[in-house]
């Protein structure tokens, strides 16, 4: 999509903003759908909404001619990850058994981004052989979104719940403060946390092939897979706290490095950590408010957490476009990497007072 933009026309600028509007405006729909879908008592139709809009709007990027046209496609399609988010994650977390919340969001990590592995493999190889012609691209690229709408709507099952009767109310008083903490210290790592759209485009500044750029990505997706299940099982034994924190540190390094250096040899490692990061945060984030949150608030929590990545990603991408086009290409790299270690920080200290919490109510509950 970068290279594609670039190839339009498009700034620095003009990618970062384009992710941001289309991720935050759409972010609404997170919390919204994860309300309803926590009211109804019902995920699955919510996926096959979301997934189905991706479908229809994916082989539409053919006709894309300005960075304009692009943004209506791509505000459409994040409506879609809008609606079946949070759905799709609270599904995960109320199929979750014997405490394995770290396992199975690992596991949907390791799956998402192993589909993330192929299609870099195929978008090279017709880059290779048909360079700058994206739009093969994005007409093979509807095939697999077609799959992902049946796959929904024929292999999921649900258990059945029980229809929430009209006077229930979901308030967020409902949720515990330490929900609300964490959301912050999300917050705070997510404005330093621009698109990936420009570590791909500061990639493509050390003179590489085009062609080779999905390779690189594949790395990252590669190293994620094959660490989040492994990962996510660890969390489950030792918490999610420390493992997040320690991504939350690694990401800080990786994005110094991003801004210090400029060479291709130094690039292809720091993704191999930036897969490391992924694996260390994603699933554990998700799979921490899976135990802060209460099983009837499930969709609403995770459409929260949802809404505030999105929502915080404009700011944070308008930040980094600025500093790479009116800055240095270096300027939005160094700032995430202050902003991450300022997040570990807080994590630290989110960790220290929940333990000092819970030590204090055993104590009280022994007495």
């Amino acid at each position: 999509m970068p290279l594609f933009l670039m190839s339009i026309g498009a700034s620095k600028t003009s990618i970062s903003l384009i992710e941001g509007v289309a991720e935050s405006t759409a972010s609404l729909l997170k919390a919204l759908s994860g309300y309803w879908s926590d009211k109804i008592g019902k995920n699955k139709p919510f996926m096959i909404i979301g997934y189905g809009i991706t479908a229809l709007i994916t082989p539409l990027y053919v006709l894309a001619k300005t960075p304009l046209h692009i943004l209506i496609f791509r505000f459409t399609e994040r409506v879609g990850k809008g609606i079946r988010t949070a759905s799709r994650d609270s599904l995960i977390s109320v199929s979750v058994k014997n405490n394995e919340a770290g396992k199975s969001f690992g596991f949907q990590k390791a799956m998402d981004n192993s589909g993330a592995i192929i299609g870099p493999l195929i978008a090279a190889t017709l880059l290779y052989f048909f360079p700058a012609n994206y739009s093969n691209i994005f007409l093979l690229a509807t095939i697999p979104a077609l799959f992902g709408v049946l796959t929904v709507l024929f292999f999921i099952k649900e258990e059945k719940t029980k229809i929430k009767k009209d006077g229930y109310r979901i308030s967020l008083k409902q949720f515990p403060k330490k929900f609300y903490i964490f959301l912050f210290i999300i917050f705070v790592f997510t404005l330093g946390n621009s698109a990936d759209a420009l570590l791909l485009v500061r990639t493509a500044e050390t003179g590489i092939n085009e062609s080779y750029i999905p390779f690189v990505l594949m790395i990252f997706n590669t190293v994620s897979v094959l660490l989040a299940i492994p990962i996510g099982k660890l969390s489950d034994k030792i918490g999610r706290e420390k493992l997040i924190t320690l991504g939350f540190f690694v990401y800080s390094a990786v994005y110094y490095c991003f801004g210090r250096y400029n060479n291709i040899k130094i690039y292809i490692t720091l993704f191999v950590f930036y897969g490391l990061y992924s694996a260390l945060t994603d699933g554990n984030q998700k799979a921490l408010i899976s135990d802060i949150v209460g099983i009837n608030l499930k969709g609403t929590g995770y459409g929260l957490y949802h809404a505030v990545l999105g929502i915080t990603l404009l700011p944070a991408s308008l930040i980094a476009g600025v500093l790479y086009d009116k800055v240095d290409s270096g300027a939005p790299f160094f700032f995430g990497s202050v902003m991450s270690l300022l997040a570990a920080i807080m994590m630290i200290i989110f960790t220290i007072d929940d333990r000092t919490l819970m030590s204090k109510r055993y104590s009280d509950i022994s007495k």
